[in-house]
């Protein structure tokens, strides 16, 4: 049964889907349409056991659904606003100095 997260946790999840390159790059081609794994791990460059990972974070994470079709399985976002809010996202004007990073980048592989 599906249910309703809290504002927090809803940020805390997205924040968290957010963390890794290749979990935005996933969110980014699902933003455009639905898709099946075998035609992510191809468009992104990964493994299929690598993808099965972040997309199971993914879902876990309650951000994408699937969709079972036969004896397939196709992934699209939970909800059509969420790509709307990865568009924002992404053209948000963000304060940086150019020659920083956070703190933990290196010991946590942030930034």
């Amino acid at each position: 049964m599906l249910t309703l997260a809290p504002d927090i946790d809803v940020l805390v999840r997205f924040g968290r889907a957010l963390a890794d390159p290749i979990r935005c790059r996933i969110l980014l081609v699902l933003r455009e349409a639905p898709a099946y794994p075998a035609d992510l791990a191809h468009a992104l460059g990964v493994s299929r056991t690598r993808l099965s990972n972040h997309l199971a974070c993914l879902r876990d994470c309650g951000l994408v659904l699937t969709v079972p079709e036969g004896r397939r399985t196709r992934y699209e976002l939970a909800d059509e606003r969420l790509g709307h809010a990865l568009d924002d996202l992404r053209t948000a004007v963000i304060a940086v100095e150019a020659d920083k990073t956070c703190a933990d980048a290196t010991e946590k592989g942030c930034c």
